[in-house]
C-alpha cells in the first residue's frame, strides 16, 4: 500500500514515514510544505511531494495521486493562534478528505485527540484545537471513506513501549509519539479499525493485539 503522510515533517509524521519505509507491506510518500523538507526525505530514499494544506483540493488530490491511503498527522502546532488551527486542523483535514475522494483513495487515517468526541471533556486551554478535531472527525465519519480515527492522549517524546490501551472512551492518559505512529501503521490493514474511532493511551497490551479487540 502506498501511503501519503500529510504532516510528514511533524514529530509523529517523521516516525511514521520511517516505520513505513522499513515495512515490507507499505511505501511512504511524505507530503511537506517546503523544498528543504522534501529534500530531507528524498535524501533518505523516500518519495516526497510539496503541497500545502491551505492550498486547493485539486492540489492536494494531485499530491495524493497514485496512493492507496492517506494518513493525516498534520497540525498547526502549539505556537499558532486559533485561526491557523481552524485553517489546518479543520479545513486542511476536510480538504484532504475531499482530495482523497477526488483521487479515488478510500483508506483514510486521521490523528485526533483524546475525548475529542465529548465536548464536556475538552481542555479549556486548547479548546479551539478540540473544536477543530471534533468537527474534522465528524466530517470524516459522514464520508464514504474507509476511515480510522485515532484519538491519542497527551503526547510524549519518550521511547515507545509497543503496548497500548485502545477503546471508544478512556480516561486521561499519555502515550509516546512513537507508539501513536506504530498504532497508525498497525491500523492500516487491520479490519477491526475500519470505520472506527477510538481513544489511545499507553497500556499493557501489544498494539496489534489491542487493535484486534476493537
Amino acid at each position: 500500500m502506498k501511503v501519503l503522510v500529510a504532516g510528514a515533517n511533524g514529530k509523529i509524521g517523521k516516525i511514521l514515514v520511517d516505520l513505513l519505509q522499513k515495512s515490507d507491506r507499505h511505501i511512504p510518500r511524505a507530503m511537506v510544505r517546503k523544498e528543504e523538507q522534501a529534500q530531507f526525505f528524498r535524501q533518505k530514499g523516500v518519495d516526497a511531494v510539496i503541497s500545502d494544506l491551505e492550498g486547493t483540493v485539486d492540489e492536494l488530490a494531485e499530491a495524493a495521486k497514485g496512493c492507496d491511503c492517506i494518513v493525516f498527522t498534520a497540525g498547526s502546532g502549539g505556537h499558532t493562534g486559533a485561526d491557523k488551527t481552524l485553517l489546518v486542523d479543520l479545513d486542511g483535514a476536510v480538504k484532504t478528505m475531499e482530495a482523497a475522494e477526488k483521487a479515488g483513495i478510500s483508506r483514510f487515517v486521521i490523528v485526533s485527540a483524546l475525548q475529542a468526541h465529548h465536548r464536556e471533556n475538552w481542555s479549556e486551554a486548547i479548546k479551539p484545537y478540540y473544536v477543530a478535531k471534533h468537527y474534522a472527525d465528524r466530517v470524516l465519519q459522514s464520508t464514504k471513506l474507509n476511515y480510522t480515527i485515532i484519538r491519542p492522549g497527551g503526547l510524549l517524546n519518550d521511547p515507545g513501549t509497543g503496548k497500548v490501551e485502545a477503546s471508544e472512551n478512556l480516561k486521561r492518559g499519555t502515550i509516546p509519539r512513537e507508539d501513536v505512529a506504530r498504532t497508525i501503521l498497525a491500523s492500516l490493514d487491520e479490519p477491526k479499525t475500519y470505520r472506527k474511532a477510538f481513544d489511545l493511551v499507553s497500556g499493557n497490551t501489544p498494539i496489534e493485539e489491542e487493535l484486534k479487540r476493537l
